[in-house]
């Protein structure tokens, strides 16, 4: 299988790794290189197993998968049905950036999709950080408001709608040095108030009620107006 150009997963120039004691240490490109595996441009299957047994934490980067060559169409397409119709993903190992990388392997349209698992040691366990939070005594009022807000906004995912602003910071700021143009440091903002979550909850509440009531009065207001001409021209 082929794996079509794709950003760089990880970097080649040095790493940081951590050892089974938990010590962090960084290799240098010279040593980077002793341990540097051969790319290959195929990939080998170890296993197929459920996707919903695969924890998201683990999924790192995806690519596009297509069959490389003639010769290969035929078993990359028994090998995409076959997980098709069981609804597994084959998990492999696959070699790019001197890496051996583990891959899991799914049906998309006419090819695979491939996605790049992290390793365990790459993965913190959530009780780490989630284990502190205090369970909570949720006020009925407010959920009933927060469930309102989420009911209201609900839409689809689109993904077209998505700004990079960063990007495009980064677009303008090169298109006004290209120009000439004075380069200003923005200023720092002042940290954002605490404010009382109820408080928010409510003042969108009724701001969203206000709209469509003014919208109402609009409307009511649009559907009186032809009666009261008529009713000028019948005096007329």
């Amino acid at each position: 299988m082929r794996r079509p150009e794709t950003r760089s997963i990880h970097p080649t120039s040095s790493r940081a790794t951590k050892s089974a004691r938990g010590s962090t240490s960084r290799s240098s490109p010279k040593s980077s290189k002793a341990i540097a595996i051969e790319s290959k441009r195929t990939i080998e299957i170890d296993e197929f197993v459920p996707k919903k047994e695969i924890d998201e934490l683990y999924l790192n980067s995806a690519c596009y998968l297509v069959p490389d060559g003639e010769v290969g169409q035929q078993a990359f397409a028994v090998i995409r049905e076959a997980i098709r119709k069981e609804g597994m993903v084959a998990l492999g190992r696959v070699v790019f950036t001197s890496r051996e990388h583990v891959i899991a392997l799914e049906p998309r349209g006419k090819g695979l999709l491939g996605v790049t698992l992290r390793y365990p040691y790459e993965v913190r366990k959530e009780d780490e950080y989630l284990h502190d939070i205090e369970d909570e005594k949720i006020p009925k009022d407010m959920l009933e408001l927060a469930s309102h807000i989420v009911e209201t906004k609900s839409g689809h995912f689109k993904p077209e709608k998505f700004e990079d602003h960063y990007e495009d910071a980064l677009k303008e700021l090169l298109r006004k040095k290209q120009s000439g143009q004075k380069i200003e440091v923005p200023r720092e903002r002042a940290p954002a108030k605490v404010i009382n979550l109820m408080d928010a909850l409510r003042r969108s509440v009724d701001a969203e009620r206000g709209g469509r009531g003014e919208g109402e009065r609009r409307a009511a207001a649009s559907r009186r107006t032809p009666k009261k001409a008529a009713q000028s021209n019948a005096r007329k």
